[in-house]
């Protein structure tokens, strides 16, 4: 079987070098990406197409494996399956391309498109004239138009050799991955981060992943996945980063020391800080986020401006003007929209009350009162591993007993709940329980002093709606500490 992957357009009206430069490099990456999948894979350039020959009794599976990898390598515009046959005449030709054809424009508008190369006694435009004729007649119900063809009918004849053209898909387009240079992308799970991440990939920009946890096992467990999922299916040509910053300890911080309207814009100011570092350490020269103007209140564009101040490498930010629509029909295209909606929405360090034009002079001394040791024990901490391996490090999150009843709630043996709001919501809705002791200890709090606490209790952890409470609960047990569950019911017992 062979194929003939069709360069993205503004591949071809580069000059001759860059466009050699980008086919060598586009034919470097389709030979990585199928050879995972076959060895016997041949890959050839060419100048204004890439030859991709499979072997011979390949299985059914791996060849559709191969044609849907195909689809999803930057720089590809369009994959054309051919079938080569020697050329006699055109009477020869179309025998080979009237059966093949003259089922799919039925009913239809068509018109043939000929490309031809080598001597011959006739042109383009008679090979196409001969064989719309012929398709016609194959064919009454067809009809032919010029202009605005529902099916186009390639034919390519190279001197003695036609391609007869079985099938044609649409490839993703963009340039070579790698052209561009590097990139690391600031990845949270969501439905931004990773369609924003996409779009670097498609511009030919080979790039990383940095993930900044906020919440624990099970966050970073989704984020790993949603990050795989986003290199395997469309950068696996290249080997890429995945790092992980520990960040609950400045998001502690942060609400001990920083007001709160400013509190959102100084954690994207921390991330940026800790992003720049990480991309220097891995001679990486951009930052990528999801950021989309007025989608939330640090993204406003007097926001962004703040929050760039903290960086010492440009932001680039791939959806800044999209619709949060658009960006979501994209998610679901790429494939990770799935990832988003199970996504656990953390919303640990969101103002009250956000300023969305916070003056920078007053973020430069709200950040005056944060503890610089913080962040520089996230960077200690960090970790960078290979994307390939993110997944073969993943253990079962366990589990973690959840209270949804008043009922239940009462039937455990010496149970407490901990409230782990913030002060200003447990003042707002306060939590009532009778018969059962109930605490307060902030969630930014419980991680330094859960391991004091008696060991002889049932603890549940209590937010407003639960989400909090179970990333605690699971980072926990993460630790060890399996007698922590949650509780997710407010009424008064």
């Amino acid at each position: 079987m062979l194929y003939l992957l069709k360069l993205h357009p503004e591949i071809t009206i580069k000059s001759r070098s860059v466009r050699q430069q980008m086919t060598r490099c586009l034919t470097a990456n389709i030979r990585n990406t199928l050879r995972r999948l076959d060895q016997g894979v041949r890959v050839k350039d060419q100048w204004d197409a890439i030859r991709v020959r499979l072997p011979e009794g390949l299985a059914d599976e791996t060849t559709a494996a191969i044609e849907d990898g195909l689809t999803r390598i930057p720089g590809i515009q369009q994959i054309l399956a051919t079938e080569e046959v020697r050329f006699d005449s055109l009477e020869q030709a179309a025998e080979h391309i009237v059966p093949l054809w003259s089922p799919a424009i039925a009913g239809r508008s068509f018109r043939v498109q000929a490309k031809r190369r080598g001597e011959h006694d006739f042109t383009s435009a008679d090979i196409e004239r001969y064989l719309g004729g012929k398709l016609l007649e194959a064919s009454p119900t067809a009809r032919v138009n010029l202009k605005h063809a529902e099916v186009v009918v390639p034919v390519e004849l190279n001197d003695r050799r036609l391609q007869v053209i079985r099938a044609r898909w649409k490839g993703l387009g963009g340039y070579p991955l790698g052209v561009q240079g590097q990139a690391l992308s600031l990845i949270s799970g969501g439905f931004d981060s990773p369609v924003a991440t996409w779009k670097m990939i498609r511009r030919g920009v080979k790039t990383h992943f940095l993930f900044f946890n906020l919440g624990g096992p099970a966050h970073e467990a989704g984020v790993r996945e949603v990050s795989h999922h986003v290199w395997e299916r469309y950068g696996v040509s290249h080997k890429v980063k995945f790092v992980s910053v520990p960040f609950e300890g400045v998001v502690a911080e942060i609400l001990r020391s920083i007001p709160d309207g400013l509190m959102g814009v100084v954690l994207k100011r921390m991330m940026m800080r800790v992003a720049g570092r990480m991309a220097e350490r891995l001679r990486i020269p951009a930052l990528v986020t999801g950021d989309a103007i007025a989608q939330v209140s640090s993204q406003t564009l007097s926001n962004l401006a703040v929050i760039d101040d903290a960086s010492t490498l440009p932001i680039l930010r791939p959806v800044l003007t999209d619709d949060k629509q658009d960006i979501i029909d994209r998610a679901r295209m790429i494939g990770t929209a799935r990832f988003a909606e199970s996504m656990p929405e953390y919303c640990g360090v969101i103002s009250r009350r956000p300023h969305n034009k916070a003056p920078l002079g007053d973020v430069h001394a709200a950040e005056a009162e944060f503890d610089e040791r913080v962040l520089e024990d996230a960077i200690q901490a960090t970790e960078v591993m290979r994307i390939d391996q993110v997944l073969e490090r993943e253990a079962p999150l366990p589990e973690v007993m959840t209270v949804d009843s008043p009922e239940a709630l009462g039937h455990l043996d010496a149970p407490c709940v901990i409230d782990i709001r913030r002060a200003d919501e447990q003042e707002a809705a306060p939590l009532e329980l009778q018969r059962i002791p109930l605490i307060h200890i902030p969630f930014y709090e419980l991680q330094d002093q859960a391991a004091d606490l008696p060991a002889d209790k049932q603890y549940l952890l209590y937010c407003d709606q639960g989400v909090m409470s179970r990333m605690q609960a699971l980072h926990l047990a993460d630790r060890g500490l399996r007698h922590f569950g949650v509780y997710r019911h407010s009424p008064a017992l």
